[in-house]
Formats: structure tokens, sequence, C-alpha cells
């Protein structure tokens, strides 16, 4: 794992055990490193870790076990896709059609544009 400079390295703790969560290298019920196991590892503060950590336990991702560890929650993928997608809307598709508006672009515009960007990436 590398930090990126631009976001707080808590979020990018979170963000990156979100993301192992969704390709499947931590299953519900299974295990996550622990805060000392990640400020060892990638040389950071514990107190930065549990942070990020702890931004988990807040949305029901993950659970502390007392004396284990930290699991993966149940359902943790859909609260992990759930959340993501809104975040998406959020930042993208509410900002798009803010500049759309901006732009007296049609809905039709739109997804003519939104086409062509898929067609792109099929290339």
């Amino acid at each position: 794992m590398t930090f990126a400079e631009e976001k707080p390295i808590y979020l990018q703790i979170e963000e990156k055990i979100e993301d192992a969560i969704l390709a499947g290298a931590f299953s519900e019920e299974s295990q996550i490193p622990s805060t000392t196991e990640f400020s060892v590892n990638y040389k950071i503060n514990p107190a930065t870790a549990l942070k990020g950590i702890s931004l988990l336990v807040d949305s029901g991702i993950v659970y502390k076990k007392r004396g284990l560890g930290m699991f993966v929650c149940p359902g943790a993928k859909e609260i992990i896709l759930s959340k993501r997608k809104k975040d998406f809307f959020d930042s993208y598709v509410s900002t798009l059609l803010s500049e759309a508006k901006k732009l007296n672009m049609s809905r039709d515009d739109i997804f003519k544009m939104i086409e062509r960007g898929y067609d792109n990436e099929q290339n």
C-alpha cells in the first residue's frame, strides 16, 4: 500500500480495506490486519491506523472481537457498495448535471456523451 499526498492517510486506510473487501480479499467474518500491523508495516502512527479502522467500525463494516481483533461484518460488501454509489452520485453525477444545466445540455446530449465514453473505453 502506498499513500497519496492529497488525501489523509486514515481515509486511505479505510478505502484500501473497503477495496480489499469488495475484491474478496477479506470475506465476511474474516479478520483484517490490526492497527499495530498497519503502523509497523507502513511506518505510520498507530493512532492514524486506528482512526481509519474506527471509520469502518462506525460504518458497520468491521467489528471488534475482544482479545482477537477486527473482523468483517456480515453484509459489509453491500454497505460499501451502497455508500460508494451514494458518494459517486454526490461527487460526479450531481456535478455533471449541474454543469450540463449551465451548458443548456439535454438529457439526450448527456446520454450520447456517456455512450461515447463507454465506446471509447471498449477500444
